[in-house]
């Protein structure tokens, strides 16, 4: 059955209340500077000869993270281009990984040098090291240190993020001044939280149909996806004190990255979409604070406008002057 949520006009003014830490600021802060801190080694690339594209140089990347941990991902640089280039950093969806480097070839192809970054612990070639203290639901990341804030699974995803964005904007390729993050669906989420933390080293954000925004309406609604992950957990293991997980979540919700960005953004949302309720979407977008568009996609489901957004988000960046 397709999801029924809000109706559009509802949709376009709501803003919910969601409970923001006192600290949120004083915690993200903390957070990247430890990680800034915690040095590791410097980013490298290392040329792939073998990639079997003609339009591409394709370089394997490692560059520091949480804690300077590396962090895996491909950088592919359009071949015979004139650096400095856009560039356009790009997160990846719920359980996937940078994939091959033949996956993405969307932005390269546009003009543009892309990072496609690595899902620590959800790729092949990032791990997840850090200790899993309390429970969780079996399978997923969701719920992965739940119990803490300063333990929580996004609290080191988010960091790489953002540590993405610090190494690309130092490659000799880059026009610093030009980065856009990017992604669907967790990586949506993942592009509007660097959105919210990187400051003026963004220069655009394109949301699609993202994940991770209003956590409390997305276990409400969400019939599909990783949304029940957190449904399942609070059944077991917090059934005295369901709170206590939306408190931690508080400090990684989009809504509040959202309140925080400074760079124009081109968001989606998928009207009958079961894994990224319309109105967890709409929940972020309502709040962003610098300038806005959204696109929606009345029949999409979590694929949003499939092919179709991909000429949506090139244009819309030629006309804020980011195109390659």
């Amino acid at each position: 059955m397709p999801l029924v949520d809000m109706p559009l006009e509802q949709l376009r003014t709501y803003r919910p209340e969601i409970a923001e830490p006192a600290d949120f600021d004083a915690f993200w802060k903390g957070t990247l500077g430890a990680a800034r801190a915690a040095g590791g080694e410097a980013a490298r690339y290392r040329r792939v000869a073998d990639s079997l594209l003609t339009s591409a140089d394709v370089f394997d990347v490692r560059f520091p993270g949480w804690g300077g941990q590396p962090v895996a991902g491909w950088l592919l640089l359009p071949r015979g281009a004139s650096a400095p280039l856009p560039a356009v950093v790009q997160y990846i969806g719920y359980s996937g990984g940078r994939g091959l480097c033949t996956d993405n070839l969307l932005y390269s192809s546009a003009g543009y040098a892309h990072l496609v970054v690595d899902s620590r612990g959800q790729g092949h070639d990032t791990p997840d090291p850090d200790p899993m203290p309390g429970p969780q639901w079996a399978g997923g990341f969701m719920t992965r240190g739940i119990q803490d804030p300063e333990h929580y699974y996004y609290r080191r995803l988010m960091t790489d993020c953002v540590r993405a964005v610090d190494a690309v904007r130092e490659h000799p390729a880059v026009d610093p001044d030009r980065v856009v993050v990017s992604g669907h669906s967790q990586g949506g989420g993942l592009a509007l939280a660097v959105a919210g933390l990187a400051g003026d080293a963004v220069a655009a954000t394109l949301v699609d149909v993202p994940f991770l925004c209003h956590f409390r309406r997305g276990a409400q609604c969400a019939t599909a996806g990783p949304y029940p992950e957190l449904v399942e957990y609070l059944g077991i293991h917090t059934r005295h004190d369901p709170e206590a997980a939306f408190r931690t979540l508080d400090y990684f919700d989009g809504v509040h990255f959202a309140a925080r960005a400074a760079a124009p953004a081109l968001f989606s949302v998928g009207m009958m979409d079961p894994v990224c309720p319309p109105s967890t979407v709409f929940a972020a977008y309502n709040n962003y604070a610098a300038e806005k568009d959204v696109r929606v996609w009345h029949f999409g489901d979590h694929a949003g406008g499939h092919g179709s957004m991909a000429g949506e988000q090139l244009r819309w960046l030629r006309g804020h002057g980011l195109g390659a």
